[in-house]
């Protein structure tokens, strides 16, 4: 239990000094004791603006969608054994970008949006699956050709749609498919979603040690396997779908936060799943807090950060795989 216990604290300590950082960076720096006040409902109003309207908002949400992000990529590498897979690399986040496009110029509430982005991750979900399981079942190149030819099917898909949306729509759009938390409302939806998917993958964690060894072994040991893997697809096209709907298109946390954890505390996904809900919240709260202060007062998608990082680990991964 100390095992589990220590690693998870330390990640917590982290993520709690990285949401103190971002609440305290920006445009304007904040001190500590002006953040303290303001979190006691005490200090001037333009800080407590600040803080409580818009700063601690953003960074609850930017934890939320790059610990969602982390546990989809973590569920995707256990159901497919395959560290290269990510929600980004096999097209879930372009399913539930064209999904929740299509939502909104339709002029659909919030719910109904990501509805609509649930559904397309799941579509993508079962074009990729579907399209790489050949007669030997899935093979990591057979998955990744099919992942990055139905991502660049949905990138058609939203150009097509980009070309024919009003003009006023167009600058939100783009910088919002480039991952933007500028505009992220509650935060508490991810968050709730987050928790309860951590919850109730974690009792599951010895039988997605026994499917990571593989599908054969896994029903030797009384492991429901189909059940399983449903599962899995499901939620990982929920988290996919809430995380897109939250911030737009964010790549590579799914891909390199499990794949850094694994190297560094093993493959457990007991003790995996949580540390990436906790890991991949840190990661994007420094991205959102970096791309905000780079070239302040303008701001950065925060896209583009994760990238910056993503791109070279999955070239070093792929060469690995190799």
């Amino acid at each position: 239990m100390t095992a589990l216990i220590r690693p998870l604290g330390a990640l917590a300590l982290s993520a709690l000094a990285a949401l103190v950082l971002s609440v305290a960076l920006g445009s304007v720096t904040l001190p500590p004791d002006e953040i303290l006040a303001a979190l006691g409902g005490q200090g001037e109003a333009l800080s407590r603006t600040l803080i409580l309207e818009l700063r601690l908002p953003r960074s609850l949400a930017a934890f939320a969608v790059g610990g969602l992000l982390a546990v989809a990529g973590a569920l995707m590498q256990v159901l497919l054994r395959n560290p290269l897979a990510d929600p980004y690399v096999l097209g879930l986040s372009g399913g539930a970008s064209v999904g929740a496009l299509m939502a909104m110029l339709a002029g659909l509430g919030s719910v109904l949006v990501s509805g609509s982005a649930f559904v397309g991750a799941l579509v993508s979900t079962l074009l990729v699956f579907g399209l790489a399981h050949g007669r030997g079942g899935w093979t990591p190149a057979r998955l990744l050709l099919t992942g990055v030819v139905v991502a660049a099917g949905w990138g058609a898909v939203i150009t097509l749609m980009l070309a024919v949306s009003p003009a006023d729509r167009l600058p939100g759009m783009l910088y919002w498919l480039m991952g933007d938390l500028s505009y992220a409302g509650t935060p508490w939806p991810p968050l709730v979603l987050l928790a309860i998917v951590c919850l109730l993958a974690v009792p599951l964690g010895r039988n997605l040690n026994v499917l990571a060894r593989g599908a054969m072994q896994a029903a030797a040991l009384g492991v429901s396997v189909r059940r399983l893997e449903w599962g899995l697809y499901l939620a990982a096209s929920a988290l996919t779908a809430m995380a897109v709907t939250t911030a737009g298109s964010i790549g590579f946390v799914g891909l390199v936060v499990p794949h850094m954890l694994r190297l560094l505390l093993g493959n457990d996904q007991r003790l995996i799943l949580p540390a990436c809900a906790l890991a991949g919240g840190t990661l994007l709260l420094l991205a959102d807090t970096l791309a905000r202060i780079m070239i302040a007062p303008e701001q950065l998608p925060v896209g583009v950060i994760t990238a910056l990082l993503g791109v070279p680990t999955f070239l070093y991964l792929l060469y690995r795989s190799q």
